[in-house]
């Protein structure tokens, strides 16, 4: 036997409320966005003046360059058909920096931001993890740095609920998104059918003329 159409509305609003709660409150969090600045910012290499001049002739495969200096020396970041390299300014040979070196490297760019990241702790282990609990990875071809700390990885996870990938596993949590849309679409039709229902009940109803 059929469930009436207003039990089927009832019971497809139970199931939804946990999805759609977790919607409504991180799409307030995607709207107001606290702390957004400090969880996504950029934590550039630190970059110091030359303090010599410096000449540097471009060779054939070369698409663009650019010079840094660095605690460690003088770089040339050149970007060709292969991707980026990271090249010692002296011999545009790569620049070979050894596990303290690049230790050095992030510790002089977390150094003017110790709330934040506080000081590298004993681990070789990349990602690079911090006293504050963010990790830092060095992407040496291009000198460059990414941070991701605690909040960063909060946000993260609303994202995650957001879009209920909420067990890690994507073909269940596919199942999971295609399951939460089929319950938006049966509320929705449920609830305009009675809507209907209702205006139409009202205007079938006989009116009463008012007593003198």
């Amino acid at each position: 036997m059929a469930l009436p159409k207003h039990r089927v509305h009832r019971w497809s609003g139970i199931a939804l409320l946990t999805p759609l709660l977790a919607w409504c409150l991180t799409g307030l969090v995607f709207l107001i966005q606290p702390g957004y600045g400090a969880a996504y910012e950029a934590l550039p290499v630190r970059s110091y003046a030359l303090t010599e001049p410096l000449t540097i002739s471009p060779q054939e495969g070369w698409l663009e360059y650019r010079v840094l200096r660095s605690n460690l020396g003088t770089h040339v970041l050149v970007r060709s058909a292969a991707g980026w390299r990271n090249l010692d300014a002296a011999t545009l040979a790569p620049f070979q920096a050894d596990e303290q070196q690049r230790r050095a490297l992030i510790n002089d760019a977390i150094a003017l931001k110790t709330e934040r990241y506080g000081e590298l702790l004993d681990s070789n282990a990349a990602p690079y993890l911090t006293s504050t609990g963010a990790t830092i990875s060095l992407q040496w071809n291009t000198l460059s740095l990414q941070q991701n700390g605690l909040d960063t990885r909060w946000i993260d996870r609303m994202y995650r609920v957001h879009y209920l990938q909420w067990t890690g596993i994507k073909p269940l949590d596919k199942v999971l998104g295609v399951c939460g849309l089929l319950l938006l679409i049966l509320i929705s039709v449920t609830g305009v059918r009675l809507l209907l229902r209702a205006n139409s009940t009202g205007k079938d109803k006989p009116s009463v003329a008012p007593r003198s």
